[in-house]
């Protein structure tokens, strides 16, 4: 199992275990450099204030060892040029080494995106001037995620996998592959219930740790970087572990978690 990808030419190798924060967690800026004293340097900022924020503000010299990704919410040009000229202030940086747009969940809104005017012809001026890095795309809708893909204009794709949500195996990773496209997996532990399923009572084996759904992921070759979002500082200790052992699921290891997957998807709630 690789431990390190490059996504582009012009970003250095990364951790295939990558950092994300959503806004909502106490991990804080102390937090996020252990992680990168640990290796793990591809960081994903939710774009509100926190602990990563602050962390990006210190990296100083080490500002170089980090992947920076943000997600972006603009779909017309001004409004992208405003939110990116913010993200830059806020995290006192010149340039953002990759940006999705974020949640791509339908068709009217790629193109939307891609318009004369949209927020896709503003990121690619700035990807020619050095600002903006990678482009790419978030979405849970496979086959919006295959079209995206397949039009050759993204230089990344974030889709969901995991053990409980696993389409992307078949629908959409086999034509990233075919097309070198890198791609980052979230909700790897699907919303939680992965590890803390209120309906566990009626299943029978083990119930995974985060390291053993974020080794679920990291397996599958085809996946460049499987984002771990931890909610605090222990949290984040534990997923590290993963670093310290690490390797593929065994057979009888991806069994049981393709096992517990199934019995997650249709017990834990209604998504698709």
């Amino acid at each position: 199992m690789e431990k390190q990808v490059r996504l582009s030419n012009s970003t250095p190798p990364v951790a295939r275990l990558g950092l994300a924060t959503r806004g909502d967690t106490s991990l804080q800026a102390e937090d996020c450099l252990l992680a990168l004293e640990r290796g793990v340097n591809y960081w994903n900022w939710c774009g509100r204030e926190d602990g990563m924020s602050r962390a990006v503000r210190e990296l100083g010299a080490n500002r170089n060892q980090v992947v920076l990704a943000v997600q972006m919410e603009a779909t017309r040009a001004s409004q992208a040029e405003e939110e990116l000229d913010n993200h830059l202030r806020t995290l006192a940086t010149d340039r953002i080494e990759g940006v999705t747009l974020y949640y791509m969940e339908t068709r009217a809104e790629w193109d939307r995106v891609r318009a004369k005017g949209g927020a896709l012809d503003f990121l690619r001026t700035c990807k020619r001037e050095g600002t903006v890095g990678l482009i790419g795309v978030t979405t849970h809708q496979r086959p919006l995620a295959v079209e995206i893909a397949a039009s050759g204009e993204m230089d990344l794709l974030m889709i969901r996998y995991n053990a409980a949500h696993r389409g992307a195996e078949s629908e959409v990773l086999p034509l990233c592959d075919r097309l070198r496209l890198p791609t980052v997996a979230f909700t790897c532990l699907r919303w939680g219930a992965l590890i803390e399923h209120p309906r566990a009572p009626g299943w029978q084996g083990k119930i995974p740790s985060a390291s053993d759904c974020y080794r679920f992921v990291l397996s599958n070759p085809s996946v460049s970087v499987a984002l771990m979002a931890p909610d605090n500082r222990d949290e984040l200790k534990d997923n590290l572990h993963l670093l310290e052992d690490w390797r593929a699921l065994s057979v009888d290891e991806r069994r049981w978690m393709r096992e517990w997957g199934d019995f997650v998807h249709a017990t834990a709630g209604q998504f698709p």
